[in-house]
């Protein structure tokens, strides 16, 4: 092949060059070289010392280091295409630093100015890295670990965080002084130029199985011990997030998951496209010969890595070391550095699969200054390939109990695959000292209460405090307090309660409830099987269904338009959840709810006869429901907060079926009805082009129903953007008795503004939504064609606020701009559809907090 006879040629140029006489006397050249237009740093440049062979390359920072043992070393030369040669003279025998600023090479002509500014243009045709690259791509099902049919292995997993960039000044502070013992601790070999203290470590050794058909997977933990902060937040679920940001590292795939984002993988199928290949170097490993494949990402704020990988010219084109990291230019939130590194070995059958892999992240708010640094790695060893085992053998549960997987410290160091730094080997009893301390305790309780709300008190806690005060049309002022028990009070009961007082309705609300786990554990460790019974009073918007926030948080409290339709509800909930490894659960449930008019709103029957000397009477709805609710979600990982679950999104969908069956004259129910919902979630990745949330819903309600228990659609009248309900829908404004919906939310990922110099530079990522809702009313349920039943709602001039969807679905849209600030997203919403109804808005302005990557 004519490429592969390039690639030779190249080699052997190179080869030829590396042979050299030593002598005594050493010099030594190190340095930058940029663009001296753009002040960019330029990869790939040749750097050589002049008249001699020894030379190197400017790697993707454009940093070079240039050796020298022997004489004839005084010039340094740079050569780049594109750009006007650069000869300096240096000292001999002495350490140089030197910085280059590559000017673009102009030529003149008598008649005319030719400027060749740019660079050649880089091309794919007739190029031999892009051919290398292309053979890598085409062998990579060979390469890949899941190539065998059955594989094995002992896996020793390495979990950490450190705080970086800590000053001496800070250190020197009298308010850290009774830390001292943990600033002896910290490493300097990490991160350059920066020191890095360890405060959190994770070590996990386990035993892995893998078939290929049918595929299964089987991990049995066999040691397992980490730093535990349980009691200020939920240690499972910091490993689960700490994972998912520093996801396993699959060079053979087409998409590698970091930091929350999706990275085309450099031999992904359309790598060629997005990324430049150079053939920079060739080195020898165990007697054979590996081509060094450099590749850079074509636009610098794409999602791409840059780096080098190693590449065999055996025929089989494997990977056999990856160097890689990301553009500092990068359209990624808070990455001040971040490195992969993998290794690749030989085995029984000649295949190279991964045995080491480590990624290292340093996050920081500034390119300076403190900030968290991370690192995972994963080690590979006993590789064994093509023993068998039964299909039955990779479902069997191995008990994880506390006690068997806990080791003393004569087991890790014989069965750690790497030994502990200095630094990381004190982190156990570093922060077990720490915790002990009253100022750490007190410090950890301010940030419990600030970042989730909640004050502990030993075996309880009080809390939210972002529900302490609210206002309303309703209640007015409204102050609250709460609290419940902790896991030091029980880890197999809970109690739970608020109070609250409404100033302008003279009027109390509470909760109480109390919760009982059957795994003797937390009731919020996964996998839950608990029983929650619980009585609740309280107010409520009919139609208001929000996530991951409390209804009377205080910012909630500001709304657009008319909002003087409330309820009191008055409900009792007992409800059993059983949750499953495989990510699949259901909830038992009985609920007796009695709806009360309030506000604006009222339950008049039109049966009722008009009397002027008398307030009509208005009557409750009581609802007396049993319900199954069964939720599958493959793969499903979230971290458990205070007080929700925060999934993280994966490629596997999520489906939720729930039927209710509601009786007549049951503990003082008035309805007999039976309701259906089906709702499936999916994520759609786009590689370089963002990725789509899909959300579609369905529904069914038999049986006659007043409005009050049909479905009311979701809507929004606060100023912040609610990814599943309708922002620009009135609360009340619609009902079905049968509906379907479809909510599409995407985000581009700064596709399209990485691609404009100003807002290149600003980071800022496209976002587009469209929410689409089909729905109908039967006749029987109709107040129009059946005065039995409850009218619809009217406003203060008699107008109807509540409709059918009768006219076709309703429709709304959104463009907007998320990453502002790397904080805030703001969407531009327009209402397309029933434009027609009472005081709704056609367009609108909502804005969403998001702390991403």
């Amino acid at each position: 092949m004519r490429w592969l006879r390039g690639i030779r040629i190249w080699l052997g140029v190179v080869l030829a060059g590396l042979a050299g006489p030593a002598v005594q006397a050493q010099t030594a050249v190190r340095g930058v070289v940029t663009d001296a237009t753009t002040r960019e740093p330029l990869p790939f440049v040749s750097v050589a010392f002049d008249g001699t062979s020894i030379g190197t390359v400017t790697d993707m920072e454009g940093k070079y280091l240039l050796l020298c043992a022997q004489d004839g070393c005084t010039a340094v030369r740079f050569t780049s295409v594109g750009y006007r040669t650069v000869v300096h003279k240096v000292d001999p025998g002495r350490e140089n630093v030197l910085n280059v600023a590559f000017q673009p090479d102009v030529t003149e002509l008598p008649e005319a100015e030719v400027r060749g500014g740019k660079r050649k243009r880089y091309r794919n045709r007739d190029n031999p890295a892009v051919e290398l690259a292309r053979a890598v791509i085409a062998h990579k099902d060979s390469n890949r670990m899941e190539s065998h049919d059955f594989i094995e292995y002992e896996e020793y997993e390495k979990l950490q965080m450190s705080l970086s960039g800590l000053s001496e000044k800070l250190k020197g502070r009298k308010l850290f002084k009774q830390y001292a013992f943990l600033f002896e601790n910290t490493d300097t070999t990490l991160l350059e130029g920066r020191s890095v203290l360890p405060i959190y470590l994770k070590e996990t050794i386990a035993e892995k199985y893998w078939r290929r058909e049918p595929e299964r997977r089987r991990s049995v933990v066999k040691a397992t011990q980490r730093v535990s902060f349980e009691e200020y937040l939920d240690d499972q679920g910091l490993v689960t997030y700490l994972n998912y940001l520093y996801n396993d590292i699959d060079i053979y795939a087409n998409s590698i998951p970091v930091l929350t984002n999706l990275f085309l993988s450099p031999i992904a199928d359309a790598a060629p496209t997005f990324y430049a290949f150079f053939i920079t170097d060739t080195v020898e490993v165990g007697g054979e010969r590996l081509v060094e494949l450099s590749f850079v990402p074509r636009n610098t704020s794409d999602f791409l890595f840059q780096g080098r990988l190693y590449v065999s010219l055996d025929g089989r084109y494997s990977v056999r070391q990856v160097e890689m990291g990301v553009n500092k230019r990068i359209n990624l939130n808070w990455v001040r550095e971040l490195k992969i590194d993998q290794r690749f070995e030989r085995d029984a059958t000649g295949r190279f699969p991964l045995v080491y892999s480590r990624m290292r992240a340093d996050l920081g708010i500034s390119k300076s200054g403190g900030g968290i640094y991370g690192e995972r790695s994963i080690s590979l060893r006993d590789i064994v390939t093509g023993r068998e085992h039964p299909v039955a053998f990779y479902s069997e549960k191995t008990p994880e109990d506390a006690d068997t997987l806990r080791h003393d410290d004569a087991y890790w160091t014989g069965a750690r695959h790497q030994p502990l730094t200095t630094a990381e080997s004190k982190v156990y009893q570093n922060i077990d000292s720490l915790k002990k301390m009253p100022s750490f305790r007190r410090a950890m309780d301010i940030a419990t209460l600030l970042l989730a709300g909640y004050k502990g008190f030993g075996p309880w806690e009080l809390g939210p405090v972002n529900t302490f005060y609210s206002f309303n049309p309703v209640e007015g002022l409204r102050l609250r307090l709460g609290g419940r028990t902790t896991t030091q009070f029980s880890e197999r009961i809970y109690f739970e309660g608020y109070a609250a007082y409404g100033f302008k309705d003279e009027r109390w609300k509470y909760l109480l409830g109390t919760t009982w786990s059957f795994t003797g554990r937390s009731i919020w460790r996964f996998p839950v099987r608990s029983l929650h019974l619980s009585y609740q009073h309280d107010t409520k918007i009919p139609g208001q269904e929000l996530q991951f926030v409390q209804e009377d948080f205080v910012l909630l409290s500001f709304k657009r338009g008319v909002n003087d339709k409330w309820l009191y509800n008055d409900t009792w909930n007992l409800e059993y959840w059983h949750e499953f490894e495989s990510r699949f659960s259901f909830r038992l449930g009985y609920r007796n709810w009695t709806q009360s008019a309030a506000g604006g709103l009222r339950f008049i029957p039109r049966t009722e006869p008009l009397d002027p000397t008398r307030p009509p009477q208005e009557e409750d709805i009581t609802l007396s429901e049993l319900s199954l609710e069964l939720r599958w979600a493959p793969h499903e990982q979230f971290f458990q907060g205070k007080n929700y679950r925060i999934p993280m999104p994966n490629k596997w969908p999520i489906l939720t079926f729930r039927v209710g069956q509601g009786f007549n004259g049951l503990l003082g129910g008035e309805s007999e009805q039976t309701n259906f919902r089906l709702s499936v979630y999916k994520r759609f990745h786009f590689p370089q082009f963002g990725f789509l949330d899909m959300t579609t819903e369905g529904g069914y309600i038999a049986g006659r129903v007043p409005y009050p228990l049909l479905m009311i659609h979701r809507a929004n009248q606060t100023y912040s953007y609610q990814l599943q309900s309708y922002n620009l829908m009135n609360f009340l404004e619609f009902v079905s008795d049968a509906y379907a919906s479809v909510n599409l939310d995407y985000s581009l990922g700064g596709a399209l503004f990485n691609k404009i110099p100003l807002l290149k530079k600003l980071k800022w990522r496209e976002v587009a939504t469209c929410k689409v809702l089909y729905g109908s009313l039967r006749r029987e349920n109709d107040p129009a064609y059946d005065p039995a039943l409850l009218p619809f709602p009217t406003d203060a001039v008699g107008r109807t606020t509540t409709f059918a969807l009768d006219d076709g679905p309703y429709v709304e849209g959104s463009v907007g701009i998320a990453n502002i600030f790397k904080l805030f997203r703001v969407d531009v919403v327009r209402r397309f559809s029933y434009l027609d109804h009472p005081d709704v808005s056609e367009w609108g302005i909502r804005a969403r907090f998001k702390l991403d990557f």
